[in-house]
């Protein structure tokens, strides 16, 4: 939409961050189906502003998950228009199926997750990459670092199903990398990478 792209280069114009825009694929071409947006190293409130700035200035449909409250009362609306997905917490049953019909059904959809979580925790959940593979959608590695004073859209990169490999690639582009409150980074490691492997080797792609 015209007027989110203009309130992102308002924002980027007076900001102290530098922005990286995504870079075109060699063919010279950008991504232009559904995708995951990895936000990390989610360590601030304050991510979420980046967040919106880069993906509005990205001309992107982004969606972002959050909790219910969220939606609750007069600002409801606005979670809405912002690109929220409420989620119930207390009955998370059925959310990565969602997030996977999403992904399949709307070409456009940027779909936001924070794979560490909490912000105290002390390794990735492993949700986002069961998500992309069974959707068979790639993964845009969405970054801030806080070293640099840099934000914005690395590399895309579609999942193999070999993840202790696939997050070798992840752990290389957000190594050195540290968010807004640096003591809180979370290195880019599942719990069981190589058991989750097996289990999506077993268990065949959708």
């Amino acid at each position: 939409m015209p007027i989110r792209r203009a309130l992102a280069r308002l924002h980027w114009a007076v900001s102290p961050w530098t922005l990286l825009r995504e870079q075109p694929r060699p063919d010279g071409t950008l991504h232009e189906g559904p995708r995951l947006l990895i936000g990390a190293p989610h360590t601030s409130n304050r991510d979420f502003v980046l967040m919106l700035a880069i993906s509005w200035d990205a001309g992107l449909a982004v969606r972002w998950l959050g909790k219910r409250e969220l939606f609750q009362g007069p600002f409801g609306r606005v979670m809405h228009w912002l690109g929220g997905i409420p989620v119930d917490r207390d009955d998370p049953a059925g959310l990565a199926e969602r997030v996977v019909e999403l992904a399949r059904t709307d070409p456009r959809a940027a779909i936001v997750v924070t794979p560490d979580g909490t912000r105290s925790s002390s390794q990735w959940r492993s949700g986002f990459y069961r998500i992309a593979y069974e959707a068979d959608v790639p993964v845009t590695l969405g970054f801030v670092d806080s070293v640099t004073g840099t934000t914005g859209l690395g590399p895309t990169v579609w999942l193999t199903g070999d993840v202790p490999a696939d997050m070798d690639r992840i752990r290389a582009f957000y190594a050195g990398k540290r968010g807004i409150i640096p003591e809180r980074t979370t290195e880019p490691r599942l719990a069981d990478e190589a058991g989750l492997a097996e289990r999506l080797a077993a268990e065949g792609r959708p």
